[in-house]
């Protein structure tokens, strides 16, 4: 994902070849977007087979439309670890969502947009899709980076894929998906003022057709500014991107790229529109500034999915742990028709900081202790939604002087999160008594009113090298 190679763009006209009555002739649709290739000038025809729907929980009653939505598959030309991980999210996929009706990879199907990459990577997949489900997928930074041109690698993914073209909008069972297409191998992303120009042809058909009900916007990288992991999105043509959405509260907008997990809140995010990040089937990526780091140990573990359930007049969003074969958090659930002043996931939404009960304990462990770091062990904090980060002080014991201080993750990420949490305090003095605090910070940032304490001291160092 943050990788420096960037791939030739070339550039190319979006036309707009159908008007309004014409489109919704048709079951679906895919635009003559196919930046660098050739274009057809021409709106194609697809035919979209649409299974009938089954309820993945019976609670909210049987929906009109299910689909799956997946990214970052990141298919290995010499390691089939991510191949094993994507054919066990397909097999899970189709048991938690029997009857799909569509099926949807947003960019990075493969590491390096090699032949044998997307062989795999199509082979698994047919060997496991759904009849009735109609495949949409959108090319990521990381399918072009094969030595080819843009154009080149665009061919080569349309051709590996069956995918009409890297822009295109189908309807299906009458919901509008539209699919974008990152338009080189620029790890930021690059889409074109023409991109997004016909996006907003696409959105202005999608919203007279029937403006009451949600349209499905994907796109491999997410918009700055917007989900959990946005500070990975693209700069250029930001806004006129964001714009061009702002106008369509009924928008829900699925991006992938970051590999941040999905159990964080941020993951959707509410303002003008609806966007969702759709993590990853390879590894975990996370945010910067904590000490177990950006890719933490054990990051290749994570494999995650949504679930997509289209209601009369609600969209619900499931989480799925396909690591752990099970549902992360509560479903996302957006009501329709859209109203701005009524969404509910937006990033003011919460106020409410973490807590340590009253029975939280936190020690020294003097067996992880030596004579420059401190070893300390505590009761994980509550929180109403989840509990991200602590951040560690150490002072000295007869001194308000900071000597160390950090942040590090709650290993929210991992399963089952482990209680107690145990954290390494290093770069201390030999022989020294510290003062620690531990203070718990959720996710939008509220800290606790009332930290942790606690004594320790570090060993001698003639103790230290006996042990």
């Amino acid at each position: 994902m943050n990788d420096n190679r960037t791939g030739q763009r070339d550039g190319n006209i979006f036309k707009k070849e159908m008007d309004r009555r014409a489109f919704l002739q048709k079951t679906t649709l895919a635009a003559s977007a196919t930046i660098g290739l050739s274009l057809a000038n021409s709106l194609n025809l697809i035919t979209a087979s649409a299974a009938s729907s089954a309820s993945i929980m019976n609670s909210a009653g049987k929906p009109d439309l299910v689909f799956p939505v997946i990214s970052d598959i990141h298919i290995h030309n010499s390691s089939n670890k991510t191949l094993e991980k994507f054919i066990t999210t397909l097999e899970q996929l189709n048991k938690a969502a029997p009857e799909q009706d569509a099926f949807l990879v947003v960019g990075d199907l493969t590491d390096y947009g090699y032949e044998a990459e997307f062989d795999k990577f199509m082979s698994a997949y047919n060997a496991h899709k759904q009849p009735g489900a109609v495949s949409m997928f959108a090319i990521g930074n990381h399918d072009y980076w094969n030595g080819l041109s843009a154009a080149d690698a665009q061919k080569r993914f349309l051709t590996r894929t069956g995918m009409e073209s890297i822009c295109y909008h189908k309807v299906i069972k009458g919901y509008h998906f539209i699919i974008l297409g990152t338009e080189d191998g620029l790890t930021e992303g690059t889409f074109s003022v023409e991109q997004i120009n016909w996006l907003g042809e696409q959105l202005k058909i999608a919203h007279e057709d029937d403006w009451k009900k949600p349209i499905f916007v994907f796109h491999h990288q997410p918009i700055k500014g917007t989900v959990y992991g946005s500070e990975w999105g693209f700069t250029q043509n930001r806004d006129l991107f964001y714009n061009t959405l702002k106008e369509y509260p009924q928008v829900i907008s699925f991006s992938g790229h970051t590999h941040y997990p999905l159990d964080d809140p941020r993951i959707i995010h509410q303002k003008d529109f609806t966007s969702i990040g759709t993590s990853t089937g390879a590894y975990l990526w996370l945010d910067a500034g904590r000490i177990q780091g950006e890719v933490p140990e054990g990051a290749d573990v994570l494999n995650q999915a949504l679930i997509v359930e289209v209601h009369n007049n609600k969209v619900l969003i499931r989480r799925r742990d396909i690591h752990h074969n099970d549902w992360t958090g509560e479903p996302f659930e957006i009501n329709y028709p859209a109203n701005k002043r009524k969404f509910s996931y937006t990033e003011d939404r919460d106020k409410q900081a973490p807590f340590f009960t009253k029975d939280a304990m936190l020690s020294i462990n003097l067996e992880l202790t030596s004579a420059t770091g401190m070893a300390i062990m505590f009761t994980q904090a509550k929180d109403d939604l989840l509990v991200h980060d602590y951040k560690v002080v150490a002072r000295h014991a007869n001194s308000e002087k900071v000597v160390k201080e950090f942040l590090a993750f709650s290993e929210f990420y991992k399963d089952p999160v482990p209680n107690p949490l145990t954290l390494t305090i290093e770069g201390l003095e030999a022989n020294t008594a510290y003062q620690i605090e531990v203070h718990a910070l959720d996710a939008y940032g509220n800290v606790c009113k009332r930290p942790l304490k606690a004594l320790g001291k570090t060993k001698t160092l003639a103790a230290a090298e006996t042990v």
